[in-house]
């Protein structure tokens, strides 16, 4: 085994090369490129890409979780977990679709997760319930972040085919409503996010909100 490169080289070495190629460019080959090493050194530590994926995500969310302390209402941490994922995620160019669909390589995300579920338990959630509203709004989270990323790959960013104005004059005139609603469906996204957010967190009240208050 190479002793010069470790596990947390090729993550480190994978996640800034992300941002010049995105996900579809990722490869082992240019990743052993950037790292000045030949290929097979990395199967040492990677058996695959989606292994090395794996553990990008797993690296991510080590980054996201040094944040702030849960806060004690369940709005305020459902609404806060979200925030924070949806910044960590656009920091990568492909971010939600590294992070989408991986397998977590450590447990090391389970305090903050115990925490937040603790703070609907509190409020009078079934655990059930509050697992309902954790990954109801977590998938909320990574799916609009992956049509935000469709759209602007990394800030500043437009990708081709998703200017508001160009759809608009291309679509029948037949279908106006289709065509004017461009700039709310490509543009907007702090905005939209938000009030998507709070739809959720609506939704989380009205569907599955405890009948009675919780005990502090």
């Amino acid at each position: 085994m190479p002793s010069k490169l470790d596990r947390a080289q090729v993550v480190d070495a994978a996640l800034r090369l992300l941002d010049e190629t995105g996900l579809d460019g990722l490869t082992l080959r240019r990743i052993a490129t950037a790292l000045d090493v030949k290929a097979p050194a990395l199967y040492w530590h990677f058996a695959n890409k989606q292994a090395l994926l794996d553990e990008m995500a797993t690296e991510m969310l080590r980054r996201m979780s040094a944040g702030p302390a849960v806060p004690e209402s369940w709005q305020e941490a459902l609404t806060g977990t979200c925030r924070t994922l949806r910044a960590a995620l656009l920091g990568y160019r492909d971010g939600a679709k590294v992070f989408s669909g991986t397998r977590l390589t450590d447990y090391g995300h389970i305090e903050g997760q115990n925490a937040v579920l603790a703070v609907f338990v509190r409020a009078g959630f079934e655990l059930g319930d509050a697992a309902q509203a954790f990954t109801t709004a977590y998938a909320y989270t990574i799916g609009f972040v992956i049509e935000e990323q469709a759209v602007h790959p990394v800030p500043g960013e437009r990708a081709p085919g998703y200017d508001p104005a160009e759809r608009a004059a291309a679509i029948d005139p037949a279908h106006g409503l289709a065509a004017a609603a461009g700039r709310d469906f490509f543009g907007g996204f702090e905005q939209r996010f938000e009030r998507g957010l709070a739809v959720v967190v609506a939704g989380v009240e009205k569907v599955l909100g405890p009948s009675t208050p919780g005990i502090p």
